[in-house]
């Protein structure tokens, strides 16, 4: 077998002679790899063209961002998506059960069985987790300055971005069309899963399916300072289920408009932004990716 593995060089696991051992771990599962260290910046290209030629699957090593990157490039089409999970939190590798190992995730790709999941696409533009506009985006966006500029670890940046958004008490004023109905809303951030996110007493905030065909739309009702502090901790911890104080849909599609000419947004944890409206949609069963034997 002939495998396209993508690494990103900036992932958080990511360490020297990486693409060696990535190598050689394939070669022991009688497989071969192709292993292209990049930045990030041509993700999406490499990963169109691996789809476009005669690879088996296309590896996405790397954290969220990573695979949400290729993942949009191979959705839609024949080629398999495995994944090396190397990121800080995994998200879509540990929804689908798999290892952290880099061995044991060498051998879901090698020897594992196709699974067609879910995405979600907003304004056509795939991601597997979720997105967010409003308080998430917001400390993101500035946790990514105090990083870029300080050369600050993630959870300090985090942590000092938490404050400044407390300091600002910022909300949203958002109309929501879905399920044939308008609701006007005002809110510190509209998050919108790629499925549901649960809640349980020893997995906090993961999703037990990935192929249910429904996003799940959460809306926070509190607006006070210290619900919104609260609220941006379980954001950034992906536990924004564990809170008592939002609203919660299952939908097929859900349109968000506002005042604003553009949004900020955290799409699987990197930040774009986009013209309103934004047209979310399920798109059931679209990505076949490699995960391990049941």
């Amino acid at each position: 077998m002939r495998f396209l593995v993508l690494l990103n060089t900036r992932a958080g696991a990511a360490g020297e002679n990486l693409a060696d051992q990535v190598r050689e771990q394939f070669a022991e599962m009688q497989a071969r790899a192709e292993v292209c260290e990049t930045t990030g910046e041509d993700l999406e290209r490499r990963a169109r063209d691996a789809a476009a030629q005669d690879f088996d699957a296309v590896i996405a090593a790397g954290g969220d961002g990573t695979v949400s990157t290729i993942a949009a490039a191979v959705a839609g089409t024949e080629t398999p998506l495995g994944i090396l999970p190397l990121g800080t939190l995994n998200h879509f590798a540990r929804d689908l059960g798999l290892p952290f190992d880099l061995a044991a995730a060498v051998r879901a790709s090698a020897l594992g069985q196709s699974r067609a999941v879910d995405v979600a696409r907003v304004n056509g533009r795939v991601f597997v987790n979720n997105a967010s506009i409003g308080l998430y985006a917001d400390v993101v966006r500035r946790r990514e300055v105090r990083r870029e500029r300080l050369r600050s670890n993630k959870w300090p940046a985090t942590f000092f971005a938490v404050l400044r958004v407390f300091r600002r008490f910022p909300t949203l004023r958002v109309r929501l069309e879905v399920q044939g109905g308008t609701v006007l809303r005002t809110s510190p951030f509209v998050f919108v899963g790629n499925n549901q996110y649960e809640m349980h007493l020893l997995a906090i905030g993961r999703r037990s399916r990935l192929d249910a065909g429904q996003l799940t739309l959460y809306v926070a009702n509190r607006t006070g300072r210290l619900g919104i502090v609260r609220l941006a901790l379980r954001g950034l911890l992906g536990r924004l289920e564990q809170a008592r104080d939002f609203d919660y849909r299952r939908v097929q599609a859900v349109r968000v408009e506002s005042g604003k000419s553009r949004l900020l947004m955290a799409l699987d944890g990197e930040l774009v932004r986009m013209a309103p409206p934004l047209h979310f949609e399920i798109w059931p069963k679209a990505l076949t990716v490699l995960a391990p034997k049941t």
